[in-house]
């Protein structure tokens, strides 16, 4: 029986990364990557040797047309991809600081990837998916976020796991709303949540355990917590733990996140694991020890090297990276 796939929807972009600095502190020059969260975590499992496709908008400019073949270089499925003329594509140029962690500034004002509608889903679409994964970036214009909404209904109802990375990029939002409260329905359609600590801790304004109590009134069965070097967290409505994580030095922090999801995603989807089974998942404590010891495995490769989409690992990278690093 073959492994059903995972969609990722939201955005593709340009991520222009930072080399060398001139005397004043400004990089001598950017080089573009093709990136995007959800594309990111879509490329992580195809790199696996998941079945993954990507579903958003692409423009027609010379960027768009960079993404999608790198989406299909990667072994990413795109025929979920739509195109547009209307808008260009969203760029990020991304600094490093001496430890690989990264600041981004966004140029992305009506760009292709925010004017990806309802009725561009195609009519198969959500057949016989495993995961459907999205993240707040595609929430910060009114119209896309209740498009990420309702694919996220859809997905659930044609039988897929949910997952949602929260993923939060403040410079994407409008400084006059209420940003938590516009990602809170996302969090209550999803099955499976990934936070970083800094996002745990953001939502967290009245408390841990209120964000808990809340999210545990929606679908999610799972919330994994990650936190770069330190031990990840992961929570259930019955159960909680932590894990160590593995230290590499870092080099860029980019798709961290992304692979982490990938591979965590990718296991799920090989253990045929849907949102009914994330109970049993916990009740089996090493086999979900497992999982995110996989997931976790991609991210710290990632971390060791530069790029977004450049940086995700093999499955024989994460396998031998295992057999290598306690």
């Amino acid at each position: 029986m073959s492994i059903r796939p995972i969609l990722c929807f939201g955005e593709a972009l340009i991520d222009f990364h930072a080399e060398g600095n001139d005397d004043r502190g400004f990089a001598r020059q950017f080089v573009p990557f093709a990136g995007g969260a959800p594309a990111n975590v879509a490329v992580a499992a195809a790199r696996l040797g998941g079945t993954a496709r990507f579903a958003g908008m692409l423009s027609h400019d010379r960027f768009g047309d960079f993404l999608l073949a790198s989406l299909r270089q990667a072994g990413v499925g795109t025929d979920d991809v739509a195109r547009t003329e209307a808008a260009n594509t969203a760029l990020a140029f991304v600094a490093l600081d001496a430890h690989g962690e990264r600041s981004f500034s966004f140029y992305r004002e009506n760009t292709a990837d925010l004017q990806f509608r309802p009725a561009d889903f195609r009519t198969d679409t959500f057949r016989n998916l495993a995961v459907f994964h999205v993240c707040s970036n595609s929430m910060t214009e009114p119209l896309a976020a209740e498009t990420t909404r309702e694919g996220m209904r859809r997905a659930r109802a044609a039988g897929a796991l949910v997952s949602f990375d929260l993923n939060l990029r403040p410079a994407l939002w409008p400084h006059d709303v209420d940003t938590r409260a516009l990602v809170w329905p996302a969090l209550a359609l999803a099955d499976l949540v990934k936070l970083s600590a800094e996002e745990f801790a953001w939502l967290a304004v009245d408390g841990e355990d209120r964000v808990l109590e809340r999210l545990w009134q929606g679908n999610a069965r799972l919330l994994v917590v990650t936190d770069g070097p330190n031990p990840l967290r992961w929570f259930h409505p019955d159960a909680e733990g932590e894990l160590p994580a593995y230290r590499v030095p870092a080099v860029d922090t980019t798709a961290a996140g992304d692979a982490f999801v990938g591979g965590l995603l990718l296991q799920l989807a090989e253990q045929r694991i849907g949102a009914g089974d994330l109970d049993t998942l916990v009740a089996m404590l090493p086999r979900l020890h497992a999982t995110l010891r996989h997931a976790a495995a991609a991210a710290a490769i990632a971390v060791t090297r530069q790029g977004s989409f450049a940086s995700l690992p093999t499955t024989d990278e994460v396998l031998a990276f295992m057999e290598t690093h306690a």
